[in-house]
């Protein structure tokens, strides 16, 4: 998915980082990165890309402006990874449900304390590598054993993301998850998302019954559903227009909580529901994974302009 493999950057230590930085934000300790041709922040709980913004551009992500930076507190808007599953664990087929010993929605990894592993630079992409050992520190939570490897690559031309999850067990393992991306709109009535016409999804507002997609995705009032594609998209905005292509994915999530549930959600205005969307790159529903000892798999997206 590299848009510029024909110059491979630097790797560095951190002495020697030109454009990026450690930083800390209320109680999270944070990567800054400051390129001259674009901005991003990523925490280290949770490996939680919170901003990333070209040079003279709005912001790509939606971040709350009730969002708190606590430990062991997801982060809300930005791009949350849930791993290794994604929702509520008993809406996960046998094979995950299995494993899962805790009743929390979308899994440990989005309030984890990711590690360092590398940082990329040059003089057109910075690359941020992290990694989070899943093994015995989570085990009253899950009973598998693996290691997630995430890579953020960001370039004037885009944000790209790619989640490798590697199975360390002999028995097979199955998951799954998401990047759980958000998106600002100046007004969600007037957004729409193209790419998913005729695709089947799961409406889970009405009883997790399927439904057939027909033309343009549309908001109005709460939306909650796993479509079965992992096509490219287009989310069009008022503002301009996202272009979305992903790898290792046959399931789409898109969500808006609407005006009701928007009062009831911790970190959320009540109002914010008008201002942002969710498109999420996952391997949800019937399109989880199995991995068998030593097996790797990566979720990716790559999110750019038109």
């Amino acid at each position: 998915m590299s848009e510029s493999s024909n110059r491979p950057p630097l790797s560095l230590s951190p002495g020697q980082w030109s454009f990026t930085r450690w930083s800390t934000i209320g109680q999270l300790e944070a990567l800054k990165v400051h390129h001259p041709l674009f901005k991003a922040v990523i925490c280290l709980q949770g490996a939680h890309l919170t901003q990333f913004t070209p040079q003279d551009e709005k912001g790509w992500l939606w971040l709350s402006n009730a969002a708190r930076f606590e430990s062991e507190r997801a982060i809300r808007g930005g791009i949350p990874v849930c791993w290794p599953w994604f929702g509520d664990p008993k809406r996960n087929a046998p094979e995950v449900r299995k494993r899962i010993l805790s009743d929390k929605a979308h899994g440990f990894a989005r309030t984890a304390l990711w590690k360092l592993e590398d940082v990329r630079e040059n003089a057109h992409e910075v690359e941020i590598s992290l990694s989070l050992d899943a093994t015995e520190d989570f085990s009253d939570q899950w009973s598998g054993h693996a290691i997630a490897l995430i890579t953020f690559n960001f370039s004037v031309r885009g944000c790209q993301i790619a989640l490798t999850t590697t199975n360390l067990s002999p028995d097979p393992l199955a998951f799954s998850q998401a990047l759980h991306s958000y998106f600002p709109t100046s007004d969600i009535t007037r957004t729409r998302i193209l790419g998913l016409g005729n695709s089947d999804y799961i409406d889970t507002l009405d009883h997790w019954q399927y439904r057939n997609q027909e033309g343009a995705v549309y908001f109005d009032g709460e939306t909650d559903r796993i479509y079965e594609s992992g096509e490219p998209l287009t989310i069009v905005t008022p503002g301009g227009s996202r272009r979305l292509r992903t790898v290792g994915s046959d399931s789409t999530v898109v969500w808006n909580p609407g005006a009701e549930k928007a009062a009831r959600l911790s970190d959320f205005p009540n109002l914010a529901w008008k201002n942002m969307l969710c498109v999420e790159t996952a391997n949800a529903g019937g399109d989880y994974r199995v991995l068998s000892e030593g097996q790797s798999h990566t979720l990716g997206v790559l999110i750019g302009r038109m």
